[in-house]
């Protein structure tokens, strides 16, 4: 039978790790081609992995709540095939001839073998230093390997779990040689193990400034999906430079037009008419005019992008966001930039966006006003280079400017904050930038068909 590695699969370029929330199948169980084997979870969405063969799963690497990184194999399916009968033959022709001379040396092995089967009545296992997995207690009770054999085994896991490959490559020296070479290995491991070690304690997140609780608070455990955004947020803000820049668009003219067009909108398109793709609409406008703010940054080089693809900040129903993308927004019409945001909007309210739904996006608009904040300071969505922050729009007294003098009038106003990563945009661009989207936003005409 031939063997498939299952391997967690690219899911932006951003998304380097994802951590395992559940396993669908078990050792045992058989497998479709596409049919999905485990859960995953990234900062930005949850997903299925799915088998690319039919098989039988023979082996889960990871457990559930382990990090995975990108390209690692998370799981072995066995699958048929005819490959292995042929190896088979000559291994049989070629073992045979060397079996006949050595006859002691078998029977020596086969002893050595009785005794570490007795050695290990006791079964193995985990430990409150040490946990095992179930593939390597049953290695470990094939192989006879006791108790504290297999806990003087370095372990080259998570938090110094032992591996399939350690156990394995442990035993490959156990048979291969006496006990001494075993022996020198774990003598020289442990200590780049604890060297390594030492700098997780000594990072600045463990010492963080210890929280009085009294008997009346009330301590509530992060979900999963916050301890990921936490982290994506704090590792941008020691990626990033931010400065922000700030300005008040004048959307009056907006507002009037939308009252005036959202009825016939929605029962012709079947869609309802938001103030967003208006605004999606004028951000990618602004994108093609200055391209320098859609780039990401990668060492000392700028990767300057092709594609406007817009990210767009949605709630989620447990109040976390995710940035569903717009691709190549700078294309779309009226009516599908609104189709686009509504679809997007909906299915990540109902967790049903995909992997494919939040990747390759170029630059981000969150709504801050939604939630009634006038402006905010966005944290940039990396590897991007900036994201603009819409505050709410309010009906408040301004001077207007006429030919035959000024006088005070009631407009519709909304301020805008830019955040932009100062290593690679300085306040020139960062300014020009928001300043096109508030022209693009007050040149608006009240006659525009939709």
């Amino acid at each position: 039978m031939a063997k498939f590695e299952l391997k967690l699969p690219k899911m932006g370029e951003s998304v380097a790790e994802a951590t395992i929330t559940s396993w669908l199948k078990e050792v045992g169980d058989t497998i479709e081609a596409d049919e999905a084997v485990l859960e995953i979870a990234t900062d930005k969405v949850d997903s299925e992995v799915p088998s690319e063969v039919d098989g039988v799963l023979v082996e889960k690497l990871f457990e559930v709540d382990d990090v995975v990184q990108v390209g690692q194999t998370i799981a072995v399916i066995e699958i048929e095939g005819s490959t292995t009968e042929a190896p088979a033959a000559p291994k049989q022709e070629v073992a045979e001839p060397k079996i006949e001379a050595p006859t002691k040396a078998v029977a020596d092995v086969a002893q050595t073998v009785v005794a570490a089967k007795a050695a290990v009545e006791t079964p193995v296992s985990s430990t409150e230093d040490r946990f095992y997995s179930p593939l390597v207690k049953n290695i470990a009770k094939k192989e006879g390997i006791s108790q504290a054999e297999l806990d003087s085994i370095p372990g080259t896991g998570k938090e110094g779990r032992v591996t399939k490959n350690d156990i394995l490559a442990y035993l490959g020296n156990r048979g291969g040689e006496p006990a001494p070479q075993p022996v020198a290995q774990q003598e020289t491991t442990p200590e780049p193990v604890k060297t390594q070690s030492a700098p997780v304690t000594s990072k600045p997140e463990v010492k963080e400034t210890p929280v009085e609780v009294s008997g009346g608070d009330e301590i509530i455990e992060m979900t999963r999906m916050g301890k990921l955004v936490a982290k994506h947020m704090v590792d941008s803000v020691q990626t990033s430079a931010h400065v922000q820049s700030f300005i008040e668009a004048d959307v009056t003219n907006i507002w009037n037009w939308r009252n005036k067009n959202k009825d016939a909108f929605k029962k012709r398109e079947g869609e309802n008419l938001t103030f967003t793709p208006i605004f999606m609409e004028a951000v990618a406008k602004a994108l093609r005019d200055y391209p320098m703010m859609n780039i990401s940054v990668q060492g000392d080089k700028i990767i300057k992008k092709k594609h406007i693809n817009l990210g767009m900040a949605a709630a989620l129903g447990d109040g976390n966001l995710i940035v569903p993308v717009i691709k190549n927004a700078d294309q779309l019409n009226l009516i599908g930039m609104a189709k686009q945001v509504n679809d997007l909007a909906n299915r990540a309210r109902m967790n049903q966006l995909k992997p494919d739904d939040i990747q390759g996006g170029t630059y981000t608009v969150t709504n801050v006003g939604t939630f009634g904040s006038i402006m905010g300071t966005p944290i940039i969505n990396q590897p991007q280079v900036g994201i603009l922050a819409l505050g709410a729009i309010r009906k408040v007294p301004a001077v207007i400017e006429t030919s035959e003098g000024d006088y005070i009038g009631i407009r519709y106003k909304m301020f805008m904050s830019h955040s932009y990563d100062h290593r690679v945009v300085n306040g020139a661009l960062g300014g020009q930038f928001v300043k096109a989207v508030k022209d693009y936003l007050e040149a608006w005409d009240l006659d525009r068909e939709i």
